[in-house]
């Protein structure tokens, strides 16, 4: 799937005429950006409609709000052993990074295959369909905003967000920044609400609140649900090339930003219970909603306005973590090489950010995003699990690798365990799911060897594919990023 730039003589390289040389990927992304990406990534429309999975499979109060105590817990676990990763691993990349340096091409080359195909691209448009719902619900109070609207706008938000990512990485960012800024408003105005009624007397859904169902399955089930809201933990170490000084402030972001989400996460789910009887929380989906419109009354559109700004800001998030792991993958020679051009001035993956809106926007067509990401939860805590594994191996493989930053090895370990069980746990409840996930994940095999290990391919495949980089790079006026070192 990739060409050497021996043999694509006629591309425009790094020196070709002096004007890329030394072109690479800036340490544009400071420490608050790096919490602003965190924190954005993570606050979706998880926390506007979990809860209600939470408590369902619970029915409890009080271990409710345990469970997203301990979700908040388990994902800071998660990030602290990915500091270690990210600080001895210094390339972009995230888990493909780390499972490639540990296991190999062919262990990297499946995460990549299958973050390419569905996980990354299904994942986008799901959050911009959601954005797109909420931000079309102002304008149809009574009724469900019409299919193609929605799709079309997610569209929208799509394509607005991968230019505004090509043009600049600081626009990314302060657009990051400020929705950021926007979900925390919105959340700061859900536990405010929540606290006033509990200060005037409305304590009455607390009473007798450890009472529910406490049967392992259940509870598995219920992390399940506080775990999804919290997805996107590890997104700043897919950017660390980007990151300023890497070895600070990545343990740094990571310290600020999952204690602040789990507190966040925490006290909004205290409101809800304030307002909402367990009956209600049953039946509203959409808890956020149900909230305010008990709590406001006909005021309920703003909450279709903060969860558009929240979610508008994870797109951001998951595109501009999404469009750096396949730059890595491009540079490792696991994807085309033009992937791995980024802008003479710029300094931006340009070719790899339309790629990935291209995909996205393909996802947009599928009439049920949700069952196929369904397809692959499990895959996605398999990918998690063997990056920890990874550096347990990586601990006895190479142990003087440089770790700035050295976690006590009770934490992966801990943390391995429980990835096992996320992974383990719903095979007996959807074995069919669990099959195709693991067969489309390993039909990335033969996918590897013909393209990848096959060096030998014929002249006319490497002049075609010379030629669409030759015009690519004209194009857009992207070129090679300076030599980084090789993963494997």
């Amino acid at each position: 799937m990739t060409v050497s730039s021996s043999s694509t003589e006629g591309v425009i390289s790094d020196g070709a005429n002096g004007v890329g040389e030394g072109v690479k990927l800036q340490r544009k992304i400071t420490l608050w950006n790096g919490v602003a990406l965190i924190v954005g990534s993570i606050i979706g429309s998880g926390i506007f409609v979990s809860p209600t999975g939470v408590y369902v499979a619970t029915k409890s109060v009080g271990l409710s709000v345990l469970v997203w105590c301990a979700s908040g817990i388990f994902s800071t676990l998660g990030a602290l052993c990915y500091a270690e990763l990210g600080t001895s691993i210094t390339r972009s990349g995230g888990d493909y990074a780390y499972i490639t340096v540990a296991f190999g091409p062919l262990a990297g080359f499946l995460v990549l295959w299958v973050f390419l195909l569905i996980i990354r691209p299904t994942t986008q448009a799901i959050v911009a369909i959601t954005f797109a719902e909420y931000a079309a619900k102002p304008f149809f109070p009574e009724c469900k905003p019409p299919e193609n609207s929605i799709r079309l706008l997610a569209a929208v938000c799509i394509c607005v967000l991968t230019a505004v990512n090509c043009l600049s990485v600081r626009w990314a960012m302060r657009i990051q920044g400020i929705f950021t800024a926007a979900k925390l408003v919105a959340l700061a105005a859900i536990i405010l609400g929540g606290c006033y009624y509990i200060f005037t007397g409305h304590t009455e859904n607390f009473s007798n609140a450890f009472a529910g169902k406490y049967e392992v399955t259940e509870v598995a089930l219920s992390f399940y649900s506080g775990l999804f809201a919290f997805g996107g933990w590890n997104f700043l170490n897919y950017v660390t090339e980007e990151l300023q000084d890497p070895y600070r402030n990545l343990p740094r972001a990571i310290w600020i930003a999952l204690p602040l989400v789990t507190g966040v996460y925490v006290l909004a789910n205290i409101a809800y219970f304030a307002v909402l009887t367990g009956v209600e929380m049953e039946s509203s989906p959409a808890v956020a909603l149900a909230f305010t419109m008990k709590l406001l009354g006909g005021f309920q559109w703003l909450v279709s306005i903060f969860v558009a700004l929240s979610t508008f800001g994870g797109v951001n998030g998951i595109l501009f973590t999404s469009s750096r792991l396949f730059l890595t993958g491009s540079q490792e020679g696991h994807l085309p090489e033009l992937f791995s051009f980024i802008h003479l001035k710029r300094s931006t993956p340009i070719p790899s950010l339309i790629f990935t809106c291209v995909t996205s926007l393909l996802m947009l067509a599928v009439s049920d995003v949700i069952e196929l990401i369904n397809y692959y939860g499990q895959i996605l805590w398999l990918t998690t699990a063997a990056a920890i594994a990874g550096q347990l191996w990586l601990r006895h493989k190479q142990p003087n690798l440089p770790r700035p930053i050295r976690v006590h090895t009770a934490l992966p370990v801990t943390f391995l365990l429980c990835c096992v069980f996320l992974v383990l746990f719903p095979v007996p409840r959807q074995p069919g799911k669990t099959a195709i996930g693991l067969a489309i994940t390993a039909s990335g095999i033969p996918v590897y060897y013909l393209c990848v290990k096959w060096k030998n391919k014929p002249q006319g495949y490497h002049r075609l594919l010379q030629k669409i980089t030759i015009y690519t790079q004209k194009l857009m006026e992207v070129t090679y990023p300076q030599a980084t070192e090789m993963l494997s």
